[in-house]
């Protein structure tokens, strides 16, 4: 049970070479780097088979090996063993050293005795020095080399901490130890005089280095019992070692229990390379070391924390709520075990590591804090862009809103910034509210010129309803306050719209400066419509004047329909539609906004009207003409900017115009024409008074006898029934031609239809009106090349020529001959029933 509880493992080897990985074991095993301060090192020196072993195995409960007796006496123990005491607290470690004075290692070679007892002095609390009672006194005793080669090595540390020399007299005599430690303590006084010290330690006792006890054993041999009960009183010295008035004496400089393994290790190393052991300096370096080691050792298992990476992976998708809180938690608890497991290393360096592992922790988790930090940015921002929305849409004003919007999710910023904060940390989280503060004015600004683009729009489009029909309308119209009418409604119409737009943007709160710019440019758009109205309706100012021109030609004042009747004087009516038209000329000649004078109409009139437009000639060019006030390409008294057609442009529209309302002209006047030749179908009254004169015999002839004159009234019947039948009149309106045509087509199916139906009647059988024959084609396509007179004003009343034709009373038959429709009594058609 001992040997597992003890953990004995050599340190050093024979060859000196350190057992790095024995002693990592040994620590875990002892738990020793639990133990913080609270642990003891207790060496053993002495001569070879001097009984070293045996005594720290009773005094410890070791396991270290012993030499046989029975086997001679040899070298048991080889370099330098280590094993935990069982049963001491605190936790105590006992070092066994290879004996001195070996024969093994020969008289020349003590290196290896004064790096181990360098050693032993360096990482040891208490010093065994195993020594026999007989060589009290005796000047060439053993003991007397090995203390020199302690002193020696003593010098080689710089500023060493006062360890306690324990004196173990074996084998005591008789001589009670009252008498032998005076002795003894001159024999230690003489040997350390005798050293050889440095300049600085030339006078120092040797109280200030070392504690020196001394105790004494019987024979292990001769009285085992009695050696036994004295060691087990020794043992109780131990207990409790490092307490103040303990046996360890000066703690100041003990390495952290954490630390040993690197430290005996460091030393060792250096004990090895022969050079001087400065055990501040040692220990400031294990203090690095060791703290450093802690702190990676603390920052990897922050790295690979559960909570930190649960945490890590929830901030990356949305915000954290306590995410400060969370992250301060998990630093803190490494930290703190940070600080536990440096406690007892020198304060300026474990001060110094914490804050670089404070350092590397921040920097660790600063991207996931950076993240957070976006997010309640990005939730912020969000937050701004709908609550703004909703303000605007419950119609607040924009800049009431914006702020109102804007102090409540930087409110909410600060609050989520102050949830997230670390305690450990003091970062500045300005920037990213400066950066949130620059994105809500940069979307303010973009909703604003939004809004503003918007309204623009909206008031844009009514100025546009509210301008560009009438102004189309009145620039067709003409009339002679054209552009005085389109002043005033332009001017109406920009002061209405520049009312409401100015009430409308007052809750934007925008500057005078940019009101007013705003106020202009929507003027500005105004005018511009007009003009860009004026421009389109010039360029169809040809259309427009033909318009006018056939308007004013082919209606009355009354705005009737002209018919042409011969008594039209085509050459008045065909100047007051030229007038018009050149006078809508003059109004799309030059946009007039600004109310100056112009002489576009005189000019045009002068021009135009009043004189020909002569065609160039040969004749021409040799005369030099007269200047023509329209030969320009600007008119007087009107700027570039605001001409609509040049001077030149009227010109020759006004040559194009003529020559495309020539032929309604020309039309006008054929009308007039073909008018009076369908209203003259008699023969002309010479004709007449010919026929008189050169038919009074026959006339007389037929009068003298009554035969003829009945056979003549028998003609005029028929003729008479012929006429009405025809519509003869109606015929000859569309012209003589077409008259004919029609006449000659229907003339023999007429007579012959009415004398069947003559027949008929006689007989007593008649048979219902034939539908009346339409007019052929011939004359159809004749009358439709003529121009159709108004039946209103050029109807013909027609003459009622009626023939009675009486067969029998009884039968009660009439016809009417005009329309030669007939019409039954009652007894006729109940007689045609009958039979």
């Amino acid at each position: 049970m001992e040997e597992e509880d003890c953990c004995a493992t050599q340190l050093v080897d024979a060859n000196g070479d350190f057992n790095v990985q024995g002693l990592e074991n040994f620590t875990k095993k002892v738990k020793l780097a639990e133990c913080g301060l609270s642990y003891a090192v207790v060496a053993i020196m002495g001569p070879q088979s001097s009984g070293k072993s045996t005594l720290l195995n009773y005094l410890f409960h070791t396991n270290f090996r012993e030499m046989d007796a029975y086997k001679g006496r040899s070298q048991t123990t080889k370099g330098i063993w280590i094993a935990k005491c069982v049963g001491i607290e605190p936790c105590t470690i006992a070092m066994d050293l290879e004996g001195t004075d070996g024969r093994e290692r020969g008289e020349d070679d003590t290196a290896f005795e004064k790096q181990s007892a360098l050693f032993a002095l360096a990482v040891s609390d208490i010093v065994l020095i195993n020594m026999w009672c007989h060589d009290i006194g005796r000047e060439h005793a053993a003991n007397k080399p090995l203390l020199k080669t302690v002193f020696q090595v003593m010098m080689h540390l710089f500023s060493p901490r006062k360890s306690t020399l324990l004196f173990v007299i074996r084998d005591k005599t008789k001589t009670p130890l009252e008498h032998l430690e005076p002795v003894l303590r001159e024999d230690v006084q003489k040997i350390w005089d005798a050293v050889p010290k440095p300049q600085a330690h030339k006078n120092t006792p040797l109280s200030e280095f070392f504690n020196v006890e001394i105790t004494a054993l019987s024979s292990y041999e001769e009285k085992e019992e009695k050696f036994k009960e004295e060691v087990a009183q020794l043992r109780q010295r131990f207990f409790h070692s490092i307490s103040p008035g303990g046996l360890a004496g000066d703690r100041s400089g003990v390495v952290p229990a954490s630390g040993f393994s690197f430290s005996a290790q460091q030393i060792w190393k250096v004990i090895k390379e022969n050079k001087d052991l400065d055990l501040p300096a040692h220990k400031i370096m294990v203090a690095t070391v060791r703290c450093e080691e802690i702190a990676n050792e603390k920052l990897s298992r922050l790295t690979s924390d559960k909570a930190w990476l649960a945490l890590e992976e929830a901030v990356q998708a949305a915000p954290v709520s306590g995410f400060g809180k969370q992250i301060s938690s998990i630093l803190e608890k490494y930290f703190s075990e940070y600080d536990m497991e440096t406690a007892y290393f020198d304060e300026g360096v474990r001060y110094a590591k914490r804050r670089q592992l404070e350092s590397k922790a921040l920097d660790f988790v600063h991207p996931a804090y950076t993240t957070m930090l976006g997010h309640l940015r990005s939730k912020a921002l969000e937050s701004f862009k709908s609550r703004l929305e909703q303000s605007l849409h419950k119609g607040e004003g924009f800049a009431a809103s914006v702020r109102t919007c804007t102090q409540s999710c930087l409110l909410e910023f600060d609050q989520g910034y102050a949830d997230a904060a670390i305690r450990q940390a003091n970062w500045d989280a300005s920037k990213v509210r400066d950066k949130l503060r620059r994105d809500i004015d940069g979307h303010a600004s973009s909703v604003r010129g939004a809004e503003l683009s918007k309204i623009i729009a909206i008031y844009e489009k009514q100025l546009n309803l509210a301008l560009m029909e009438p102004v189309e309308s009145l620039l067709e119209a003409g009339q002679k306050d054209t552009w005085a009418s389109i002043r005033k409604l332009l001017k109406r119409e920009t002061e209405v719209a520049v009312a409401k737009f100015s009430t409308t943007i007052a809750g934007f709160e925008l500057d005078q400066a940019t009101v007013d710019k705003m106020v202009q440019n929507l003027r500005d758009y105004a005018r511009n419509l007009v003009e860009k109205k004026a421009r389109e309706e010039a360029g169809k100012v040809l259309i427009h004047m033909k318009d006018r021109f056939s308007t004013v030609f082919n209606h009355d004042n009354d705005s009737m329909p002209r018919i042409w009747t011969g008594k039209e004087d085509i050459r008045a009516i065909t100047k007051d539609a030229r007038s018009a038209s050149l006078k809508l000329l003059s109004i799309m000649a030059a946009i007039r906004l600004n109310e100056k004078p112009d002489k576009i109409e005189d000019s045009l009139f002068s021009s135009l009207m009043d004189g020909a437009v002569p065609l160039p000639s040969s004749q021409d060019r040799s005369i030099k003409a007269p200047s023509d006030p329209l030969a320009s390409s600007t008119w007087e008294e009107v700027s570039p900017k605001d001409t609509l057609i040049t001077p030149v442009q009227c010109k020759s529209l006004w040559r194009q115009f003529k020559s495309e309302t020539e032929y309604t002209v020309t039309q006008a006047i054929s009308a007039q024409a073909a008018h009076r030749q369908s209203n003259s179908w008699l023969p002309p009254p010479w004709a007449i008074l010919a026929m008189v004169v050169l038919g009074f015999n026959e006339f007389m002839l037929v009068l003298r006898n009554p035969l003829y004159l009945m056979v003549l009234f028998i003609v005029f019947l028929l003729s008479k029934a012929l006429w009405a039948q025809m519509d003869i009149v109606g015929a000859f309106q569309n012209g003589t031609l077409a008259g004919l045509l029609s006449i000659s087509s229907r003339f023999f199916p007429t007579l012959m239809n009415l004398l069947r139906r003559l027949a008929e009647e006689a007989q007593g059988h008649p048979t219902p009106e034939a539908p009346r024959p339409s007019y052929s084609a011939a004359s159809q396509i004749y009358r439709n090349q003529i121009p159709e007179p108004n039946p209103t004003s050029s109807q013909i009343p027609k003459s009622s020529v009626s023939s009675n034709i009486s067969s029998d009373d009884d039968n009660g038959v009439e016809y009417s001959s005009p329309n030669l429709m007939h019409r039954r009594t009652t007894n006729i058609q109940e007689a045609e029933r009958s039979s």
